[in-house]
């Protein structure tokens, strides 16, 4: 990494901000139809599952509900994707600038996953309310129910705080913690490492193409969310599940997903997530250089 690393705090804020609409503009169809069939409740014995895999979830979305069923919840990320990603980005700066002893130093690549890991840490205040919300408006008319739950975010947030108080809002922060501290590590020491690969020799990262870093950027996204499914998984069916479901929170989860399903529920909904991955991602970075 010959070029010196950009850690202005400011600049990120507003970068990340930015980014963070275009990744959710591209993306949240996808994210809705993740979100549904990692949800989606077990088949009794000797009848299908609610969905047959992504297209099928999509399929029956836009039957019964229209193109707009797919965007279900999406006020939600929006109203909160500014300061999430904003706040993603200066975590990442200031995840750098604390490992440096001096403002040129070069941070190797283990030192570029740790301010990945401080982002992760500071987007979490943020990203599970946001989370809680927009999972619940996902899934609401899943099941086929005519008479939903919730009008809108705003009612959301009223019937959850009269549900449970601040506590019930804000479940899921362990959960959300454990997907997006290495996750974001992944993310962006994957999204360094391609600039400084994808960088021809005597020039600077400056000088990318815009092709390059699409790429990069795509790629960054996929890496994160290989690390991320299983956790994310976990995460959406406590922040769904009804209140007392589970009184231990994820532990309960990650015991009854083993217990009756095996392994690879871990990764229902990996198909839309890494098909999002790419133009999502992509198109986040892009807007960001």
């Amino acid at each position: 990494m010959s070029e010196k690393q950009r850690t202005s705090p400011i600049k990120n804020f507003l970068a990340g901000g930015f980014g963070g609409v275009c990744l959710v503009a591209a993306g949240h169809p996808l994210d809705t139809i993740k979100v549904r069939l990692q949800t989606m409740p077990q088949p009794t014995p000797g009848q299908p599952p609610l969905y047959l895999g992504t297209w099928d979830c999509a399929k029956k979305t836009v039957s019964k509900e229209g193109v707009l069923g797919l965007y279900k919840g999406m006020s939600a990320p929006l109203i909160g994707v500014t300061p999430m990603y904003a706040v993603c980005f200066l975590g990442f700066s200031i995840g750098k600038k604390i490992q440096q002893r001096t403002p040129e130093e070069q941070l190797n690549y283990r030192q570029l996953f740790q301010a990945g890991m401080v982002s992760g840490v500071f987007t979490t205040s943020i990203m599970t309310p946001g989370e809680r919300v927009k999972c619940l408006l996902q899934i609401q008319h899943a099941s086929g129910t005519a008479q939903a739950t919730y009008s809108g975010p705003v009612d959301c947030i009223k019937k959850l705080y009269a549900e449970g108080g601040i506590r019930s809002i804000y479940k899921g922060t362990a959960a959300t913690l454990l997907r997006d501290v290495p996750a974001s590590g992944m993310y962006f020491m994957t999204y360094e490492w391609l600039q400084h690969v994808l960088t021809p020799e005597g020039k600077s990262r400056s000088d990318l193409s815009a092709w390059r870093t699409l790429f990069a950027g795509g790629m960054a996204g996929i890496f994160n969310w290989m690390v991320a499914i299983p956790p994310d998984v976990l995460k959406s069916r406590l922040q769904t599940a009804p209140e007392g479901t589970y009184p231990n929170g994820i532990r309960d989860v990650f015991r009854q997903l083993m217990k009756e399903e095996g392994i690879l529920a871990l990764y229902k909904g990996a198909t839309p997530v890494m098909i999002r991955a790419f133009p999502a991602n992509a198109a986040d970075r892009k807007s960001v250089v």
